[in-house]
């Protein structure tokens, strides 16, 4: 795998805290806000959020996609309000760091198939876990601003910081 495990848990880790930097953004009357109709509401999208690192991680590790784990998972996120959810998402760091982290190099280079074509474990952690994060932390930073937060800019997005204020 091109990335250490240290660094890929370092990535998941940062991601964790730009999400919950972006929770902090929410005003609590737009946490059913949604775009459309058929979009997924502010709620819902952290819910996704909070769900998916463990347990496609888990899936990743296996080697299949377990449905049941999946449904449980769901079941969880979806009786849990916005500070429930942050609790939650405190934890991941660390469940990442022991999850990743006993995995050999020998299981990351391992080839699965899980949602398309065959690749390795270490693929598979960036091209869904990683890129699930950074698209859907990239929609709820649109939903905020679609809620009024103009005042959010790309260090929100990106760094999960508030910007420095101009000298």
């Amino acid at each position: 795998m091109v990335l250490s495990k240290d660094e890929l848990v370092g990535l998941l880790t940062h991601e964790v805290n730009v999400l919950r930097h972006l929770i902090t953004k929410i005003d609590p009357a737009s946490v059913d806000f949604r775009p459309t109709e058929k979009q997924r509401s502010t709620i819902e999208l952290i819910r996704y959020l909070v769900l998916q690192g463990p347990v496609l991680t888990q899936a990743i590790k296996a080697g299949a996609f377990d449905g049941a784990a999946w449904g449980a998972a769901q079941a969880e996120v979806d009786a849990a309000d916005l500070a429930g959810l942050d609790a939650k998402l405190a934890t991941h760091p660390a469940w990442f760091a022991e999850h990743v982290g006993a995995m050999t190099d020998d299981e990351l280079r391992g080839v699965i198939q899980l949602f398309g074509p065959p690749a390795t474990r270490g693929a598979h952690f960036v091209s869904l876990v990683l890129a699930n994060y950074a698209a859907y932390r990239t929609q709820l930073f649109c939903y905020l601003k679609l809620c009024g937060r103009s005042e959010l800019t790309t260090s929100n997005l990106w760094r999960g910081m508030d910007a420095q204020p101009k000298a």
